[in-house]
């Protein structure tokens, strides 16, 4: 596994993940926030499997 995804991206699904995993204990209280695993897990380990599949990569470009 390769890293397809950028800082920002990392950031910006790390962030979200959490948001969504909060709304089990805060708000609405509902089990739909377990969908927050996929977007934290995705951030933390830099790869999405969807970007693999369709070829994309937000990873800088190194010169």
């Amino acid at each position: 596994m390769t890293r397809n995804q950028g800082n920002l991206d990392r950031a910006l699904r790390i962030i979200v993940g959490l948001g969504l995993l909060s709304l089990i204990y805060i708000g609405p209280q509902t089990m739909w926030g377990l969908l927050g695993i996929v977007p934290l897990v995705t951030g933390v380990l830099g790869y999405c499997p969807a970007y693999g599949l369709l070829g994309m990569n937000t990873c800088a470009m190194k010169s």
